[in-house]
């Protein structure tokens, strides 16, 4: 029985041996094949919603997540901003508020600085029309400086040998006046907005440089 089943054996491995059995053979495709090729079919659909889920998925985790590099500069800005005492922005004149001052008190380019030792705050302005801007250089007029966030009413300074601490000639067009405020233990600082008094005349909001 052991001899009989060798020798099938032995026959059928030598028919696939045999070079005319072999040729015949050919390997089979997997997309030729009926079946593979429903199968390949229904998964395509299939794969192609897992791709779209993973697209999204992704999408709104960035987007939910502002880039560090942004979030970084603008912490890292403001600090530095403040340092360097540019965090404020200058006061912007409208074209309006622009027209106001110039047609009815002569004046415009007003400008509020903070000096280098902090102890005198500087208002100038160009005179236009030197007939309606002499109300600004009137002597009598008292000039005063309000600071409604540090709750302080500045003056200016009368200085020895000198007297007041600003310009009280008769105004020419296109020169440029100004009137120093005192601001002992520097209550004002830059970025203040601030109205400026003189006499009637009145400049609201300006932004102390």
């Amino acid at each position: 029985m052991v001899r009989l089943t060798w020798v099938r054996w032995s026959s059928r491995v030598g028919k696939l041996n045999r070079p005319d059995i072999r040729r015949d053979v050919r390997p089979v495709s997997m997309m030729g094949n009926p079946m593979c090729r429903r199968s390949m079919n229904r998964r395509w659909p299939l794969l192609a919603v897992l791709a779209s889920v993973l697209v999204l998925w992704q999408s709104n985790t960035l987007s939910a997540q502002p880039p560090q590099s942004t979030a970084q500069s603008a912490r890292s800005a403001a600090p530095a901003n403040a340092a360097t005492g540019k965090s404020y922005l200058a006061h912007y004149v409208s074209r309006r508020e622009q027209m106001y001052y110039e047609t009815v008190w002569g004046v415009d380019s007003l400008r509020v600085k903070y000096t280098e030792s902090g102890e005198i705050i500087r208002f100038s302005y160009r005179v236009v029309d030197p007939e309606r801007a002499v109300a600004l250089n009137e002597k009598k007029a008292e000039p005063t400086l309000i600071d409604p966030q540090a709750g302080v009413s500045l003056v200016v300074p009368e200085v020895t040998n000198i007297g007041k601490m600003r310009q009280t000639s008769t105004p020419k067009a296109g020169m440029t006046y100004w009137m120093g405020f005192s601001n002992s233990g520097r209550p004002v600082k830059r970025g203040d907005r601030v109205d400026v008094v003189i006499g009637h005349f009145r400049a609201g909001g300006l932004v102390v440089e």
